[in-house]
């Protein structure tokens, strides 16, 4: 199942959420959240897919986020009346069990967020993996060319870093098609050119990114590739 959430307007936690097809199931289901069975949702997608960003937005700045593995059992209930736990799937047993009995009995709405759904985790504690079964579980899909584009171009812009719309195109059609491989992509190119005081180029994304990219490529750009254009 997809959650597709209609968020309310929260502009302090959506700055730079791009909303698209591929997440807008999600978007939906935290718009519901009285709707989840016991309480509990499970958010999961591929690294870089906005997964974190959209649960930070649905808690707000009163909701309490945790990270998965260092995650401790609950000393009290929770002070909050909507709680994350990023990378749940990393989480402790114990006390990933704690917390979602801990939030069920105080009415808390739980949001686990992962990589892979919930009967997915790699638990073998009875009691956990009967409630995580349990669990409406809701993915962000592969995102769609248009959000790929979005995304480069936000993740360039947020770094300051000026790069032709040609470059830009020659990247989304050698990069593997993950929002993880776009940010990983554009944090190489500004530690790069920070470190050698270059401009991105189609040849200098060329020889930074070659693990990343197609091996006709990384290994050989001259037979396929346009001479280098400017950096804007």
């Amino acid at each position: 199942m997809a959650l597709s959430l209609a968020l309310p307007e929260t502009p302090a936690t959506m700055v730079g959420f791009l909303a698209a097809a591929s997440n807008a199931e999600a978007r939906r289901w935290l718009a519901q959240e009285a709707a989840w069975p016991a309480g509990r949702l499970a958010l999961f997608g591929e690294a870089g897919c906005g997964k974190t960003h959209l649960a930070r937005a649905w808690a707000g700045r009163d909701g309490l986020v945790m990270g998965g593995a260092g995650l401790c059992p609950p000393d009290g209930p929770p002070a909050a009346s909507r709680v994350v736990v990023d990378d749940a799937d990393a989480a402790p047993a114990l006390a990933l069990l704690h917390w979602l009995n801990v939030c069920a009995a105080q009415g808390c709405a739980l949001l686990l967020v992962a990589r892979v759904p919930p009967s997915r985790f790699a638990q073998d504690l009875p009691d956990l993996v009967s409630r995580l079964r349990a669990t409406l579980s809701v993915a962000i899909d592969v995102p769609e060319q248009d959000l790929l584009r979005d995304l480069l171009a936000s993740a360039l812009a947020n770094r300051q870093l000026v790069v032709a719309p040609t470059v830009q195109d020659w990247l989304l059609t050698r990069l593997p098609r993950e929002a993880g491989a776009i940010l990983a992509a554009v944090a190489a190119l500004d530690a790069a050119s920070l470190r050698e005081g270059a401009p991105i180029t189609r040849g200098f994304a060329r020889a930074v990114l070659a693990p990343m990219l197609a091996v006709e490529d990384a290994v050989d750009g001259t037979a396929s590739m346009p001479q280098d254009d400017p950096p804007a």
